[in-house]
């Protein structure tokens, strides 16, 4: 599902992104919240050999706004952060930017031969639409536990002796 950064550049994107007040807008992401986040992307990799990895970010840099979009800038953090690394090629990448109301999930080559892009488009859209009715921490919980159903349905296993490959900890990024 990794594709190579084919942004439009976008003058109206850096705007948005110079102009975001933070303060206003991730509230909602308190201390407890961001626990009961990693708890659940702990929960989502039970019972599976795959890997969910969640980032919650404010905004794109402001440096690369205008030339990279949400869909790029989740695919340069599924490789920064080396979701793509794992045993099995079964990382998936939970990209959240709240400046731009975008939801992007990056999945690797192992778990995307089996899953179709509208499948993860299809969890984009229901999550994206909670978090509009101001349900963002429900909606990601739930987005969260489906990806988890989705790969206990390819990677099923009881007992996981290799353990966790990747952090369980919810990455924000101000």
């Amino acid at each position: 599902m990794v594709k190579s950064n084919s942004s439009q550049a976008s003058f109206a994107r850096w705007w948005r992104q110079v102009l975001f007040v933070p303060v206003l807008h991730s509230k909602w992401l308190t201390p407890a919240a961001k626990a009961r986040l990693t708890e659940q992307v702990a929960l989502a990799e039970r019972g599976h050999r795959g890997e969910v990895f969640l980032i919650i970010e404010n905004h794109l840099p402001i440096q690369d706004a205008y030339h990279l979009d949400c869909r790029d800038r989740a695919i340069d953090l599924f490789s920064e952060y080396r979701v793509w690394d794992t045993e099995e090629n079964t990382g998936v990448l939970i990209y959240v930017n709240i400046c731009e109301h975008k939801l992007e999930i990056v999945a690797d080559r192992g778990i995307s031969t089996h899953v179709s892009p509208t499948v993860w488009s299809a969890m984009c859209e229901k999550a994206v639409s909670g978090i509009a009715n101001q349900k963002t921490e429900e909606s990601l919980m739930e987005l969260l536990d489906e990806v988890g159903q989705l790969l206990r349905q390819y990677y099923h296993l009881e007992h996981d002796p290799a353990g966790n490959e990747l952090s369980d900890t919810v990455v924000f990024l101000k």
